[in-house]
């Protein structure tokens, strides 16, 4: 079951306050990319990797990847205005293959596991995403007053990789672009052409950095898992 990740990597990540790309920050020594890079790399059923990032700092992802040797990156493209931009740029540079991963490159933490669960799944559904179910209590509110208390039951936290049926997915962009339309996510893309998308069940370490404090976990779970590996 081969698949190509589309892997975006252009956002300046403001929410860190790093005064750089994310993606580049340390991570226990290695930038943080080059770990998220590693989980396909290391994954059979991944057949090639396209990296997306900022037109800017194409020189300095080519350098990095050459630098650790991620031998599965077939093309580093620059990327757009948002996200989702990016991730067509991404997508249209896919050659060879039928089901797509699309992952943050800023979640360096997905097991194989779980991306080979939603890689059978996509097989079969078209598109599938990964997820954990909601376990705060989460209320709706208007100003600072709350409304009412929702019923987490049907809640699930949408993580990435997402993946898709390629050609499905082209045609959510391209009916996006047409609409003007800017979607939360990719498998939204899928809603909006009535696609109907499932979910496979996740982990909850599956995090993705988007603050400082998110770094304290990275590098805890990090840690840890070094730790079980010297154990065995």
């Amino acid at each position: 079951m081969d698949y190509v990740v589309v892997i975006p990597a252009a956002g300046q990540g403001k929410r860190m306050q790093a005064g750089k790309n994310k993606q580049f920050l340390m991570l226990q020594g290695i930038p943080l990319i080059v770990h998220t890079l590693r989980i396909f790399e290391k994954d059979d059923w991944c057949s090639g990797i396209i990296l997306v990032g900022n037109k800017n700092e194409l020189n300095e992802l080519e350098q990095v990847v050459r630098q650790y040797d991620v031998q599965k990156v077939q093309k580093i493209v620059p990327g757009g205005k948002e996200r989702q931009h990016s991730v067509y740029e991404g997508l249209n540079a896919v050659e060879g293959a039928d089901l797509v991963l699309i992952h943050d490159g800023a979640r360096p933490f997905v097991s194989q596991e779980s991306i080979h669960q939603l890689v059978r799944e996509t097989s079969v559904s078209g598109a599938a995403v990964l997820g954990v179910p909601i376990k705060d209590t989460v209320k709706q509110i208007k100003g600072k007053k709350v409304v009412k208390t929702v019923d987490r039951n049907s809640l699930w936290a949408v993580q990435t990789p997402q993946a898709f049926h390629l050609p499905l997915i082209l045609q959510a962009h391209k009916t996006a672009m047409e609409k003007g339309w800017l979607g939360t996510d990719d498998a939204s893309l899928m809603e909006l052409v009535h696609q109907g998308v499932s979910i496979v069940e996740g982990d909850y370490l599956n995090i993705k950095l988007t603050t400082q404090e998110d770094l304290l976990f990275a590098k805890a779970i990090i840690l840890e898992r070094e730790e079980q590996q010297n154990n065995v």
